[in-house]
């Protein structure tokens, strides 16, 4: 039995009827209690359901995107509450909200949601319980010749309603697509139309970069496609490594990345990042990764980085190094973040001041 059939299972004699089924977007009320304070700003307020539209699933996890925004911003990953729901102050800028609901393998649909200013807006989000039989396609759309974001290329999957439009930074979403091989056709005034197969598997998102080719340049189109490992994209690497590396706020890698550099130790491969370096003792018994503006040595005080493993804070006493707890060829995801101002607020703590090295195994 599934986590999500056992939490339903439990909390079906607990269930409040809400009216409406399918996905709902509409406007604020008094479903989930009293208006926040949240100074003039537009409110999103967030409802996790099972299929039917009646059983709140608590400890979903709401992933939402603030689009139309003056500033790029990191997507918020979020869990509900006990009763299945979250609420968000909008950013002052933002004009609409792009959202859904994530629990193990279960998913909902995304929902649009309108942003104004001192209004409240709500986003019921119904997961598709049983067995998936959908996939997610998310790519980026670049120009081949510059390498620069195309906005407004229409995205769809070949024999399907749905057409979707990259933003201003060519990205894009199609979510629910059906398993399996898919002709992906993208359009826009001015470039060589392009058609592309890609395989879309259950429950799992397919990253794809996308080089469109200006006319009448006699190029043929370039298209790389990467299926994301389930874990990694449920604790939001993705989504860290997409935006760190957009504002400079941490370094990423993925396995595919460690297994080009084959490190002895993974010591040697985060210690060659810029401002971290590897201290041992004399007999080189002891090792550990410290941020380069600290002290050197092994006196107290020496500004040693912490260490997170899974997400769990590693306690790494003296004596211990990275390289006794996991191997390269075990790494799933690494995140290197080197200070307090870069760092997500799920990895900080009171040892984070002289940053964090996150790890993900396989």
């Amino acid at each position: 039995m599934s986590r999500l059939s056992r939490c339903l299972d439990f909390l079906r004699p607990y269930r409040t009827v809400v009216a409406g089924l399918g996905l709902l977007v509409a406007g604020g009320g008094d479903l989930m209690g009293q208006e926040p304070d949240c100074g003039g700003r537009g409110v999103l307020r967030v409802v996790v359901l099972d299929q039917s539209g009646s059983v709140p699933i608590p400890g979903a996890t709401v992933v939402l995107r603030w689009t139309e925004s003056e500033s790029a911003r990191r997507p918020v990953r979020e869990d509900a509450g006990p009763d299945g729901r979250l609420i968000l102050c909008a950013p002052r800028d933002a004009q609409r909200a792009t959202v859904w609901a994530e629990f193990g393998d279960a998913s909902s649909d995304e929902a649009v949601v309108p942003i104004a200013a001192g209004t409240s807006r709500e986003a019921r989000l119904l997961l598709h319980l049983g067995e998936v039989r959908t996939g997610r396609l998310i790519g980026e759309v670049r120009d081949a010749l510059t390498e620069k974001p195309v906005a407004a290329v229409a995205v769809s999957v070949q024999g399907r309603a749905e057409v979707t439009e990259t933003n201003r930074m060519g990205r894009f979403i199609l979510s629910g697509v059906p398993v399996g091989v898919h002709e992906l056709s993208v359009r826009h005034l001015g470039y060589a139309p392009l058609s592309h197969e890609v395989t879309v598997s259950r429950g799992i998102t397919t990253e794809v970069e996308i080089g469109l080719v200006p006319e009448p340049v006699e190029m043929a189109p370039i298209v790389a496609t990467a299926t994301r490992p389930r874990r990694l994209e449920v604790k939001g690497f993705y989504e860290r490594k997409y935006w760190g590396e957009l504002v400079s706020g941490g370094m990423f890698f993925t396995a595919a990345d460690i297994e080009r550099r084959s490190p002895v130790l993974i010591s040697h491969m985060i210690a060659d990042a810029p401002g971290i370096r590897l201290e041992c003792s004399l007999r080189r018994t002891r090792c550990r990764l410290v941020n380069a503006r600290g002290t050197s040595g092994f006196e107290p005080g020496g500004c040693v980085m912490g260490i997170v493993l899974d997400g769990t804070r590693l306690r790494v006493r003296q004596g211990d190094t990275i390289d006794q707890f996991v191997k390269p060829v075990e790494i799933a995801g690494l995140e290197i973040y080197r200070g307090p101002a870069s760092l997500p607020g799920e990895f900080s703590g009171s040892d984070s001041g002289c940053g964090v090295v996150v790890i993900w195994t396989k």
